[in-house]
């Protein structure tokens, strides 16, 4: 099935057009956004159940952006009705006008160019097979409460076994001169967590999941119960491992956290504006084994991050951003784009219509190889096979990444031994890291269970992913 769009923008839609007129019969470029996103959130474990509208996900809105030629203003706002569009248009004009006033001394302007846009018509709806929102939320809870209560049966050891879901539904309708696009997208993720003790020892382990979709995730989550079950008792026989340099294979989860810290924000092309990254030095250089291509866009993949055009109507692309191992393009918004005399990658993305656009990450993933897990396991005499991200950094100035690992399996003699270190710290320069990936399996999968911050701030879904991956890897 596909998700419909939404009543309120259908209903709003005549206004929407009314004002960008009137905006176009006063600035050479003028664009506007409609959204209205719904969220669900659902949290079940031993000692509580919640469900509840998603503060973060659920906005509904307008942002209007106009240019005089030399400057560019935004407006977003939550009301629109025919008494207000005059009142609108006279908020916008002030802005404009006191924009001159806004530079601090000192500081010159960068000039912007107004957009060149084709002429374009597009509408596009996500599939799905169960709608959470028709579901409703007793159901939902339900059915996470019988995953929880698997779980806890599951052994003596097992503390607490917490089943995290969350879904976001939305429309966005973008407006102006040359283009008329309107999208409605779906997603749903969950996690899946467990807390397990001996004696005084506690561990934890999680499983994440997302689909571009609905509520037919579910039945993955509950697949999987015995099999997490089990890995975090193995857990409580794990060690701490010996600070090294190691041949190491890398699941595809974090083999997709590399890629995200490694070339994430690191080629989030407004960094280049700023000189915050080292990347834009090193475009048509090697960075990377030649077996390492590295994909980004809302078009390169259907998962969380996926859409049909970004929040500045441009539509969604698949960048290659590494192509046998050479940095070949950032990504970028399309305020970057003007400023660096680039075409835009469709990655200008807001939070929501009260945020401003910034290049952000979507589907960012490696290509696959022609090895098998089995193979890579085969050619190492003493490594690690590491397992279950749990989170990372970098330094996009200095192309230094640190990322925590809860899982690596000893592996000797071309075989795992069942011997566990945990937990784990990955460390390295990038460059060094991709270019010693020697071996890269077929399987590609990708995942989109978290969110991504600009900063600290600006949260919007991304999903990262790849192949197995083998490569040598400082670990600590």
């Amino acid at each position: 099935m596909k998700v419909q769009e939404s009543l309120f923008i259908r209903r709003k839609k005549p206004l929407v057009r009314k004002l960008l007129d009137m905006l176009l019969a006063q600035y050479p470029y003028a664009s506007i956004l409609a959204e209205d996103a719904k969220s669900g959130n659902y949290n079940v474990s031993r000692k509580s159940m919640a469900a509840g509208e998603g503060e973060r996900g659920t906005s509904r809105g307008f942002v209007a952006k106009v240019s005089d030629g030399k400057h560019y203003i935004e407006y977003s706002f939550n009301r629109i009705s025919e008494e207000n569009l005059d009142d609108i248009c006279d908020r916008i004009r002030a802005l404009m006008e006191a924009s001159d006033k806004m530079m601090p001394e000192g500081l010159c302007e960068s000039v912007y160019e107004v957009p060149a846009e084709e002429k374009t018509e597009f509408s596009g709806s996500t599939d799905y097979e169960i709608d959470p929102e028709a579901l409703g939320d007793d159901a939902i809870l339900k059915q996470l409460a019988a995953i929880k209560e698997k779980g806890l049966a599951a052994s003596e050891k097992i503390l607490d076994c917490q089943v995290v879901s969350i879904y976001q539904k939305y429309t966005k309708l973008f407006l102006s001169g040359n283009r008329e696009l309107e999208q409605n997208v779906m997603w749903m993720t969950g996690v899946l967590c467990f807390v397990a003790a001996k004696g005084e020892e506690i561990k934890t382990y999680y499983k994440a999941y997302s689909n571009l979709g609905g509520a037919e995730m579910l039945s993955q989550i509950e697949a999987d119960v015995e099999e997490c079950a089990e890995v975090v008792q193995e857990l409580l026989e794990s060690e701490p491992i010996h600070p090294g340099e190691y041949d190491c294979i890398c699941s595809p989860e974090v083999t997709g956290m590399i890629a995200h810290e490694a070339f994430g924000h690191g080629v989030e092309m407004d960094m280049f504006v700023k000189k915050r990254a080292l990347a834009e030095q090193y475009i048509g250089e090697r960075v990377a084994s030649e077996l390492v291509t590295m994909h980004d866009g809302a078009s390169a993949a259907n998962e969380v991050a996926s859409y049909f055009f970004d929040d500045e109507g441009t539509m969604a692309h698949d960048t290659t951003v590494i192509e046998k191992g050479i940095l070949k393009s950032g990504i970028s918004d399309l305020q970057s784009a003007m400023l660096l005399k680039t075409c835009p990658t469709g990655n200008g993305r807001r939070e929501s219509f009260r945020r401003k656009a910034y290049t952000r990450m979507t589907n960012t993933f490696f290509e696959g190889g022609t090895n098998t897990r089995e193979e890579m396991i085969a050619s190492i005499q003493y490594g690690f096979l590491l397992e279950n991200p749990q989170s990372g950094m970098e330094d996009p100035k200095n192309w230094g990444i640190q990322c925590m690992v809860n899982i690596a399996r000893e592996i000797r003699d071309g075989k795992l031994t069942g011997k566990i270190y945990s937990p784990i710290v990955l460390t390295g320069y990038v460059p060094d890291l991709l270019k010693s990936i020697s071996m890269m399996s077929g399987e590609v999968s990708l995942c989109g269970s978290g969110m991504c911050g600009k900063g600290h701030k600006e949260w919007v879904k991304v999903s990262d992913g790849g192949p197995y991956i083998k490569a040598r890897i400082r670990l600590g």
